[in-house]
């Protein structure tokens, strides 16, 4: 069992920047695959990012490419997101998941692939 609290959300002016956490519970947080996803009101939840579960490989949504970067430290069980350049499409409530992993080449991009999932944190962009 995972739990998964996300912070660092709010609101920022177009071309801001924010930086997102999320603190996992539990000793095998680096047997996880870390995702993050966003969900905006009226559409259905979408993939942001996703990394392995020691940190080796990352993989992006097109949308964010070049602009968010996904990180973690296993030592702080500890997965974040850092946002810039931020435009008022990316405004959502942001999600972060975990994904049970053997395999360091493990980069889910499906919400069905994650097991467990954050409260989530709201992301609110003004242009």
């Amino acid at each position: 069992q995972v739990q998964l609290v996300e912070s660092g959300g709010g609101l920022v002016q177009a071309g801001g920047s924010l930086r997102l956490s999320c603190a996992a519970s539990g000793r095998t947080f680096s047997s996880y695959a870390m995702g993050w996803f966003r969900q905006a009101p009226g559409k259905e939840r979408e993939f942001v990012a996703t990394i392995t579960r020691r940190g080796s490989s990352t993989r992006y949504a097109n949308s964010v490419k070049g602009r968010f970067t996904i990180s973690r430290d296993n030592a702080k069980n500890t997965v974040y997101l850092q946002m810039n350049s931020l435009k008022p499409e990316d405004t959502a409530v942001y999600y972060c998941a975990a994904g049970q992993s053997s395999s360091d080449y493990y980069t889910p991009s499906a919400p069905a692939q994650y097991a467990y999932w954050g409260q989530g944190t709201q992301v609110t962009v003004s242009s």
